[in-house]
């Protein structure tokens, strides 16, 4: 068998170079990280973190998680702040976002349910009708968000108005700026009980059972958690897919999980 021309295999080899180059330049592209900022509602921050991880487990995004009072976080939008997206703990916020240009048009969606219940670190502090336990008031203080600021602080404040006890119990009530500052109250021993996010009271960190009820949803207005894709982020390719991933399969589970009805049904 003649043997083949001097430079034969180099010349082999820089073809097989050439096709491979080309074939690699033929696939596509993988999809570049894109990181977002993501303004998130007090209540739902744990559970935000949680999913945050799967996220960007999942993905080739990140996400950077700013937690607060929905209220402090409508003005800090109105303002200018590089957020883009809201996790509010209302509907209200988020539809007054889209109204003023803050928000993309058609974005928004309820991804989570909250509940308010009444908490307390004491096993024997609550017992099986909560609104007992309050009328009898029978305790220092008893903690709630600022209604002002806080929707689960709406909630509670309208459930002390359901019961009547509003007036009888307004030397008792403290409170604080969020939902989070609330519950804090309650589990450091600063009030003997809070009307507080069932959230709080689900988590894993909550090492104190205690004793809890939880309010009849009738007492107060639904508190429905709206999502909104913000001016800011309608490019964001992070906030884009953060925001589908939070209304999938994987994100449901997790508010679930944290105690949370899903938003499944709009």
């Amino acid at each position: 068998m003649p043997l083949p021309p001097r430079g034969h295999a180099t010349f082999v080899v820089r073809i097989c170079t050439v096709l491979a180059l080309a074939a690699a330049l033929a696939l596509p592209a993988p999809a570049r990280a894109a990181s977002a900022l993501i303004a998130v509602a007090a209540n739902f921050a744990e559970a935000a973190e949680v999913i945050a991880e799967d996220f960007a487990a999942a993905t080739n995004h990140e996400v950077t998680l700013a937690a607060g009072s929905t209220g402090k976080l409508y003005a800090q939008i109105t303002k200018g702040a590089p957020f883009d997206a809201l996790l509010a703990a209302d509907q209200a916020r988020p539809r007054r976002l889209e109204a003023e240009g803050h928000a993309v048009a058609g974005s928004r969606f309820t991804y989570a349910k909250g509940r308010l219940v009444l908490w307390s670190p004491g096993a024997a502090m609550i017992g099986p009708d909560g609104a007992a336990t309050l009328a009898a008031g029978d305790f220092d203080h008893l903690a709630i968000a600022n209604p002002d600021l806080a929707p689960y602080g709406l909630a509670a404040r309208q459930t002390l108005e359901h019961m009547g006890l509003r007036t009888p119990l307004r030397d008792k009530i403290v409170m604080g700026q969020n939902i989070g500052q609330a519950f804090s109250m309650v589990a450091t021993g600063n009030a003997a009980l809070g009307l507080v996010a069932g959230s709080y009271v689900a988590s894993p960190r909550n090492h104190a059972a205690g004793s809890a009820w939880a309010v009849p949803a009738t007492y107060h207005d639904p508190i429905r958690q709206d999502a909104v894709l913000l001016a800011h982020g309608a490019d964001n390719a992070a906030a884009r897919a953060f925001l589908d991933y939070l209304k999938g399969a994987e994100g449901r589970a997790v508010i679930a999980r944290f105690g949370y009805g899903t938003g499944e049904d709009g």
